[in-house]
């Protein structure tokens, strides 16, 4: 893989990610609660497409920069933090973080950076937060990968997806295994 193609690199952070969440979500499979998950998909179904098209057709120096201060800005966001639990909850808003999700699922393999933050600040218990986040996590890896594989979603076809990355899965595996 080249280091200048995002595209490519997305995808196997895509494809690693689903490996990895596939082995968390079997040791939660037990405690998912997909009415509350269900929420949280319907907007990742509007949010995944446009997070895909931004990673295919955006100028790369904007998008890098675009999700590099994303990215600060959220571990800025996390490392300080007290628990703050929102009071007002409703399907609406898991809808909205979903809908967010899906984009920076789409956009950058990141689908659990609005998801987790929201679980979060709903109060629950941390194994309630990963039952819900890490299986959203493997659904829009999964959805993303499947997305990116249809063909002619980009002008230039650069974005037919890439399977290969499945070589570095194995050993992304191991290191999680190992952790």
């Amino acid at each position: 893989v080249q280091g200048d193609d995002p595209i490519r690199v997305v995808q196997i952070m895509m494809v690693c990610g689903a490996g990895g969440q596939s082995l968390m979500v079997c040791a939660l499979w037990r405690k998912i609660r997909w009415r509350a998950l269900a929420g949280f998909l319907a907007g990742a179904a509007f949010g995944l497409p446009l997070g895909v098209m931004v990673l295919l057709h955006t100028r790369h120096s904007v998008y890098a920069t675009v999700i590099g201060v994303a990215l600060v800005l959220y571990a800025l966001f996390m490392l300080p933090r007290r628990p703050l639990v929102v009071r007002r909850q409703s399907r609406l808003l898991d809808a909205f973080f979903g809908f967010l999700s899906g984009v920076t699922g789409g956009a950058a393999a990141l689908p659990g950076m609005f998801v987790t933050l929201w679980c979060g600040f709903k109060g629950w218990p941390k194994e309630q937060q990963r039952a819900l986040y890490q299986p959203f996590i493997l659904i829009m890896q999964l959805s993303a990968i499947t997305l990116m594989a249809v063909p002619g979603l980009a002008p230039d076809n650069r974005a037919a997806f890439d399977f290969a990355g499945i070589v570095y899965l194995p050993v992304m595996l191991l290191g999680t295994t190992l952790g």
